[in-house]
């Protein structure tokens, strides 16, 4: 038509597709896929390790999981940088998914010390992979390309599709390599860690697919980068495994660094004109509302999956009953059937003009996040003899915690890029990952009051309701926090000044 501007083909762009959509999508797809089998595999098994292996009590697993899941999101700050200025997407994603799998195989040595030095291989490798893949699958695209969004979505659905399997066949392999009763879960790392290297080998194939994405920088080619970057991880690791044993330290660190982020925000905010100041003390609001919203969710793979071990009457079909670690999948599995439902319910509400704001869908999420404890909680009154209720409690939890994570997670991720000054838009990033690094170290804290008290709990009813006494507070603020910015969220929205 004569209003269209014709655009010239362009074969980094415009190669053979596969469903509509660049080939290099499906090779990030199962290479992503892989990546998260290993890293939600290993996270399923990981505090009950602790506990089966080095005989250590609830609490010191707990804070062990929340120390890791912390330093995992903390250092996924800087795994951009690197690439952008050192190693390339594509050296750096290599390099990534051969450390984690070293850390991997580091902890089948059953002794702490080598499972804390794995524990802190994995953080750095982590680090190097998990921000750059999805870099490279945005270049795939041409900018305004409407195939994006799309793109975006096969992705993801790639992610939860390897967190849906890796607790079931992490798990599984540890019960038959153990014996009966008694899981071997060196053996569920063991998988965890072929299953990285089996996507470091899919995306090292499919390169060519990929139209020149993710190379190294101009003038950074060669190998001397690349032992630049192995010089810095055999640095980083030490830290790591130090702050990983020294949960003082690691309190310090992680605190440190948030209020710094804050202050230094706070800073911008002050010298900024009124309109972007305002928008500037929302993303504060918002980045508060991250953290406490993952400190609640971000008990599943701690005091959750103690509890589904230990209080939760299994879901049993014939001879088969449903392992506790399994749960871990339950989330994964409500993402990928509610997914596009959301998406198609946002846009269903926009155009009727009822979309809720995202001071809105932030307050959603925590209310829905603080129900789903609630929830959890009301079985305690029905639970038997041994401290045990129905499997459908739990399940239900994680139904009602899927909703609340598909209001605040992709909504969080799009409100920085959208809310952050254009100067300082790397750093805000940094801070909504470093919002969910100190939620997940508070997770870790709770998980810890829990096994505290279920260590001094005389019986098992008791243990059960140690439960309600340390979820009771957080399902209040998280609760109370929720209700507000849900009430003052048309004025909150004021002073975002356009931004949606």
């Amino acid at each position: 038509m004569a209003n269209e501007t014709a655009i010239a083909p362009d074969p980094q762009f415009d190669g053979p597709t596969i469903l509509g959509h660049p080939r290099g999508l499906y090779v990030l797809f199962f290479a992503e896929l892989w990546e998260r089998f290993c890293f939600y595999g290993m996270r399923a098994l990981l505090a009950l390790y602790v506990v089966a292996q080095f005989h250590k009590p609830q609490e010191q697993a707990s804070i062990r999981y929340g120390a890791f899941t912390a330093l995992v999101y903390a250092l996924g700050i800087f795994g951009g940088t690197i690439a952008d200025r050192v190693l390339g997407y594509r050296r750096s994603i290599v390099v990534g998914g051969i450390v984690m799998g070293a850390g991997l195989f580091l902890m089948m040595v059953p002794v702490e010390d080598m499972f804390i030095l794995g524990l802190a291989t994995i953080v750095v490798g982590n680090g190097l992979f998990k921000p750059n893949i999805s870099t490279i699958v945005g270049k795939l695209y041409r900018p305004g390309d409407a195939r994006r969004d799309g793109g975006f979505t096969i992705f993801y659905m790639g992610i939860n599709l390897g967190a849906l399997l890796a607790p079931i066949a992490c798990e599984w392999v540890s019960r038959a390599m153990g014996p009966e009763g008694n899981p071997d879960y060196r053996y569920g790392f063991m998988l965890a860690g072929i299953g990285v290297l089996l996507g470091v080998v899919v995306f090292g194939a499919g390169g060519g697919l990929l139209q020149g994405q993710g190379k190294a920088p101009a003038g950074k080619e060669g190998m001397m980068p690349v032992i630049q970057v192995l010089v810095g991880i055999a640095v980083v690791i030490p830290l790591a495994y130090f702050l990983l044993g020294h949960n003082e330290w690691m309190r310090t660190v992680i605190l440190g660094l948030s209020a710094l982020m804050a202050l230094y925000l706070v800073s911008i905010a002050l010298k900024s004109s009124r309109e972007l100041r305002q928008q500037m003390f929302v993303l504060l609001l918002l980045l508060g509302c991250s953290t406490i919203f993952w400190m609640c969710f971000e008990q599943a793979g701690n005091s959750l999956n103690f509890f589904a071990e230990n209080h939760v009457n299994p879901l049993n079909v014939g001879r088969w009953s449903m392992p506790g670690p399994w749960f871990q999948s339950v989330n994964s599995l409500f993402i990928v059937l509610l997914g596009p439902i959301f998406a198609a319910l946002w846009v269903w509400l926009d155009q009727r003009g009822r979309n809720p704001s995202i001071p809105a869908k932030f307050g959603i999420a925590l209310v829905l996040v603080a129900l789903g404890l609630a929830f959890l909680m009301a079985s305690f009154p029905g639970a038997d003899a041994a401290g045990k209720v129905s499997w459908f409690w739990l399940a239900g939890l994680y139904f009602i915690h899927t909703n609340g994570e598909l209001c605040l997670s992709p909504v969080g991720l799009s409100a920085m890029t959208k809310l952050a000054p254009a100067r300082i838009g790397g750093m805000v990033m940094g801070a909504w990952f470093l919002s969910i690094a100190l939620g997940n170290y508070l997770a870790g804290m709770v998980g810890s009051d829990i096994g505290r008290l279920r260590e001094a709990a005389a019986d098992p009813l008791a243990k059960l309701q140690v439960h309600s006494q340390v979820f009771m507070p957080v399902v209040y603020t998280a609760l109370a926090v929720g209700i507000a910015m849900f009430l003052l969220s048309r004025w909150i929205n004021k002073w975002m000044h356009g931004v949606k």
